[in-house]
């Protein structure tokens, strides 16, 4: 372990927060990209080296990538522009697949760097119909998924693929599916839906489902992806299908609030997102409800990771467990 630095993209970010912890609670050596001026860049533990740049500027890479002489380096890459906005967007993929290529060209001209550890998306993957457990694939294309994220997702892990085919690249990759968990400093949408629900904000939820993972299990597949994930190999990584019905009894029950009473029906909550979708269009305004996130939970969200389970040792804890230690956090960080 200690002729390892751990090069660590996204680290001030929800996931890749957890992942260094994890790695330096393991006592590794980690050295952490984030861009610069970046806010929760504070609560990283101190004993990280950071270096900040940006993934499309390759001077920087450069100089994350540079390690003393005689050490080795296993670069996990795990920073990415997250959106809920489906429409295209450039910046989302110049960020996600050009700078998932200036990675792939950093680990292929320092030979030191032994290995890549790309964290991609389930959203990457093409939805099967409802009834079906979505598994691994071999190979990804924009045109089978729906949205700018998930398109930038597939091209980015094929790009990784593509370079383990033809250039022997020694990388794997690993798809989570929703992150929740305590120690979210960056407060992402998942953690929003969570305190809208504890303050009694959302007076109204839609039935459906989603698939969310704890972000402890999440960083602990990615670290254990380093030593057992095969070359070349994608892994799954989520949980079991939860309703959104279900997910908010047990939010109430924890935080010991009111749950909420009515769940709208998926048709219904897509008309009435493509009537404020108009409206905000109108006005400039982001609208309360759009049409993609009616379709995410409308989708297919049953995820087969019997594969990372059986050749990672991934493992995950069960939603209660997750939402008790959230609530904690919440409570302690001031955030209820």
């Amino acid at each position: 372990m200690n002729n390892k630095i751990y090069l660590v993209t996204g680290a001030a970010g929800f996931l890749g927060g957890t992942v260094v912890r994890q790695l330096i609670e393991r006592g590794c050596e980690v050295r952490a990209f984030v861009l610069p001026n970046d806010k929760s860049a504070k609560y990283l533990p101190k004993e990280i080296e950071i270096i900040e740049g940006d993934l499309c500027d390759i001077n920087s890479l450069e100089k994350f990538f540079t390690v003393p002489e005689g050490k080795e380096t296993i670069c996990l890459h795990i920073a990415s522009i997250v959106t809920v906005n489906p429409e295209y967007n450039p910046k989302v993929m110049e960020v996600n697949v050009e700078g998932t290529k200036n990675i792939i060209r950093m680990c292929e001209e320092h030979k030191e760097c032994k290995k890549l550890v790309y964290c991609s998306s389930t959203g990457a993957i093409k939805e099967l119909p409802k009834g079906q457990k979505i598994k691994e694939v071999e190979s990804f294309n924009e045109q089978d998924v729906i949205d700018c994220y998930s398109k930038s997702k597939a091209l980015a892990t094929q790009a990784v693929l593509d370079a383990v085919r033809n250039d022997g690249l020694n990388a794997c990759v690993v798809h989570p599916s929703g992150i929740l968990g305590p120690i979210d400093y960056a407060i992402g949408e998942t953690t929003k839906v969570q305190l809208q629900i504890i303050k009694g904000a959302m007076k109204a939820g839609i039935a459906g489902s989603f698939n969310l993972c704890d972000v402890r299990d999440l960083a602990d597949g990615i670290i254990k992806a380093i030593e057992k994930g095969r070359k070349g190999e994608c892994y799954i990584l989520a949980n079991d299908e939860v309703s959104f019905k279900d997910f908010s009894r047990m939010i109430a029950k924890e935080a010991n609030t009111k749950p909420i009473k009515m769940f709208l029906p998926i048709s219904i909550a897509n008309f009435l997102a493509k009537i404020m979708e108009k409206q905000a269009k109108k006005k400039g305004t982001r609208p309360l409800m759009t049409t993609f996130s009616v379709y995410n939970l409308a989708r297919n969200n049953d995820f087969d990771y019997s594969k990372a389970k059986e050749e990672l040792g991934y493992k995950t804890r069960s939603y209660e467990e997750t939402i008790h230690d959230e609530v904690m956090w919440y409570k302690q960080a001031g955030l209820i």
